[in-house]
């Protein structure tokens, strides 16, 4: 998970520049940015790219509303880069790993044999699901400064890119599909980045 793979079998190039591509692709064209771009294995690009999304979130947040950051240092600027380094290195991870969980369990129940359909094991694997996850998150880079329309609108379409990725990594059904993509985009971008709070300010 942590370590690139020598052959990534058509997996995403390594460095900034290609970081930045696959940002665009999986916002431009999801369909074929999963279908090549997402290989058996090759999840520590995934990684990285979750990670620079959560980065680049909590640093649109912190610059547009400094009173979300808490006091660690004397200077809020050293608070401020404290708070996006461990969001980068620590929750991101672990946000990126819980919401596979929870993607991976919802399609395990969700692509149970019902006439004659594939079973789980036929279809895409974990770290294609964990890949999957991590660039639907794409969306969520922009989604910082705290304006709940702005967050509403990137969590449903990363929610969107999310339900694409699962057809097209696992070969569900529409519903199954929805099964399996709902529970995990409600929790890794409603929970992880605040679309909740988001729909509930609008709401009330």
């Amino acid at each position: 998970m942590n370590s690139w793979i020598e052959n990534p079998e058509g997996g995403r190039d390594r460095g900034l520049r290609a970081l930045g591509r696959a940002w665009v692709e999986v916002l431009v064209r999801p369909r074929r940015f999963f279908a090549n771009g997402v290989a058996p294995g090759d999840q520590a690009p995934g990684l990285t790219f979750a990670a620079a999304v959560a980065a680049a979130f909590t640093l649109g947040w912190v610059v547009t509303d400094p009173t979300v950051v808490p006091t660690i240092a004397e200077s809020t600027v050293l608070s401020a880069a404290v708070v996006v380094l461990l969001v980068t290195a620590l929750a991101a991870p672990v946000g990126l790993h819980l919401t596979a969980a929870i993607a991976t369990v919802s399609l395990v129940i969700a692509s149970l044999e019902v006439d004659g359909g594939l079973s789980f094991r036929e279809r895409g694997g974990v770290s294609e699901t964990v890949q999957v996850v991590a660039y639907a998150s794409a969306p969520m880079a922009l989604a910082g400064p705290p304006f709940p329309v702005l967050r509403v609108a990137c969590g449903g379409y990363a929610t969107l890119l999310l339900l694409v990725g699962v057809r097209t990594i696992h070969g569900t059904s529409p519903l199954r599909t929805l099964l399996a993509g709902v529970p995990a985009a409600t929790f890794g971008y409603g929970v992880g980045y605040r679309v909740v709070a988001a729909v509930r300010t609008l709401l009330g």
